[in-house]
């Protein structure tokens, strides 16, 4: 495969990693809260084509769990089958705002579930919890990302236009906060914070902080970007024509920063979505009854739990192919931009 067709094969995959955890309440067969008692750290169902009669049906199915007190595991209830379906209506889940639905990808008739990933010790469908956790873990990244790209860019740009005392000013706060260990300010901030927070307002606010706290290498990059850009010739033919430094700012500076901003960006949200569920996994973050999936592996520091049900890793599956995906969409964006730019 051509290195253009790989290029494009991984953002076809990350894109369809990214509506996946956009819409999770569509592509979740149950909400993520809703919990089976009797069914605590069941294993992942399996799909079957073959009923034990060995005939095969084209529609998939699945077999009820059912807990086998002697062996104290589960066994499939070879008697109860529930065929999958698709664009169902199930549980409600809220798309934008307070606008809710009932359409789900896929699902099986009542009284039957699907857990394709497992569930957890309350019964909870893990698939549900991983997607929607994602979605957090997700948003926090790009959110942060944003924050940290539009203040380096408006930071860096003016110490790259203006230079003299704005540039020795604005380097030297820079070089603070190069050496300023973001992660340990998280803790601090979150450890000054009320124990009585809202989940909300405290997920926010150290969002906030992250982006505010890594906003000094996409700043450096765009400074010296800027150096080289003021001294170019259509620069000085548009201040010659009177140009205000807002205009060649907007029109001329800035716009020769997009391919390093895009590069940044990619290699800027796998960060802060690592940061967040760091936190999470600390308790410090997003806490129950909300998924993330930070506090999703947090279970494994169970020895019970990290030994004995494999199916709770695999949110930790999940963030390894998405930061994977994103290292290597970097990489063929520094090298996409520095081939234009040779």
């Amino acid at each position: 495969m051509s290195r253009r067709g790989a290029t494009w094969l991984l953002l076809g995959f990350l894109l369809l990693l990214h509506a996946l955890l956009a819409f999770p309440g569509f592509f979740a067969p149950s909400d993520f809260a809703e919990q089976n008692r009797d069914l605590p750290f069941a294993p992942p169902m399996r799909l079957h084509f073959f009923d034990g009669r060995g005939t095969f049906h084209f529609r998939p199915f699945v077999h009820a769990w059912k807990f086998d007190e002697q062996s104290s595991s589960y066994e499939e209830d070879l008697s109860r089958s529930f065929p999958l379906r698709f664009f169902v209506s199930g549980p409600s889940y809220a798309v934008i705002g307070s606008w809710r639905v009932r359409l789900h990808l896929f699902g099986v008739d009542e009284p039957g579930r699907i857990f394709l990933f497992g569930t957890d010790d309350f019964g909870r469908d893990e698939f549900a919890r991983m997607l929607f956790g994602g979605r957090i873990s997700l948003f926090a990244g790009a959110l942060g990302a944003a924050v940290a790209l539009f203040v380096g860019t408006f930071l860096g740009a003016l110490a790259g236009f203006y230079g003299r005392w704005t540039d020795a000013v604005l380097m030297r706060v820079l070089e603070l906060f190069l050496a300023l260990p973001w992660l340990d300010l998280l803790f601090a901030v979150r450890a000054v914070l009320p124990l009585n927070i809202r989940t909300t307002d405290a997920f926010l606010l150290l969002v906030g902080v992250m982006g505010f706290a890594g906003w000094a290498r996409p700043a450096r990059l765009v400074r010296g970007i800027a150096l080289s850009a003021r001294e170019r010739t259509f620069v000085l033919a548009a201040r010659a024509m009177g140009a205000s430094d807002l205009h060649i700012l907007r029109r001329h500076i800035i716009p020769q920063t997009y391919p390093i901003l895009l590069t940044m960006a990619a290699l800027l949200v796998p960060q802060f979505i690592l940061a967040e569920v760091t936190l999470s996994f600390l308790g410090l973050g997003v806490g129950e009854p909300m998924p993330s999936w930070g506090n999703l592996l947090a279970q494994l520091q169970t020895y019970s739990v990290f030994s004995s049900y494999w199916w709770m890793s695999l949110p930790a599956v999940g963030l390894v192919l998405l930061f994977l995906a994103y290292h290597l969409l970097s990489t063929a964006l520094q090298e996409k931009f520095s081939m234009v730019s040779v």
